[in-house]
């Protein structure tokens, strides 16, 4: 694949999400008219909205993980080829994310109960997020990867009660020992 070829596939998805994201109605930034670089606040409503935030980790450890899906999948595969079917994949994500149905689904969690969906921007910037999980997966080695994944889910999960091994749980069944958890009724520290 060519560079050129690259850069056009990339920016067609990213510019995808965007236009699918703008026609399912979510705001091209916060609703408080302003952007912010992070969000700290996972409680506020400025949470998925803003360049970054919390979540914005989770993103980068599915960079990791689609690169180690897709190089054990497709080994003959260029890394380039590789980059763009993790690009699309996460473009998907982010907007079957932003759909009513998840964004309901989301509301029901006990860490996301006034969750709106992602802003456009926000969204996007989850993409580059996935972008820089997958440059790193390529380049370090799979056991510094795989440590790394591990200590931002126990970061995330300290810091947030929250990371992406709790979200893909939590989307297929809510559990009531982590909902309560999550809301503070059993203890963290």
């Amino acid at each position: 694949m060519s560079r050129k070829l690259l850069l056009f596939a990339v920016a067609f998805l990213l510019i995808a999400q965007a236009s699918i994201l703008y026609f399912f109605g979510q705001p091209p930034i916060c609703t408080c008219g302003y952007v912010k670089v992070w969000e700290g606040n996972v409680l506020s409503s400025g949470n998925s909205q803003h360049l970054t935030d919390w979540y914005t980790f989770s993103h980068i450890i599915h960079g990791f993980v689609f690169y180690g899906i897709l190089w054990v999948l497709f080994p003959g595969m260029s890394v380039l080829q590789r980059f763009v079917c993790a690009l699309g994949i996460e473009v998907a994500w982010e907007v079957m994310e932003n759909t009513p149905m998840v964004i309901q689904h989301y509301r029901e969690q006990a860490l996301a109960q006034g969750y709106t969906g992602d802003s456009i921007i926000n969204s996007v910037s989850d993409s580059l997020a996935m972008v820089a999980g997958f440059l790193l997966a390529w380049r370090l080695p799979v056991i510094a990867t795989f440590a790394l994944a591990l200590a931002l889910e126990a970061f995330l999960a300290y810091e947030i009660r929250d990371n992406l091994t709790l979200n893909v749980i939590n989307l297929i069944h809510t559990f009531p020992a982590i909902h309560d958890w999550q809301s503070g009724l059993l203890p963290s520290r």
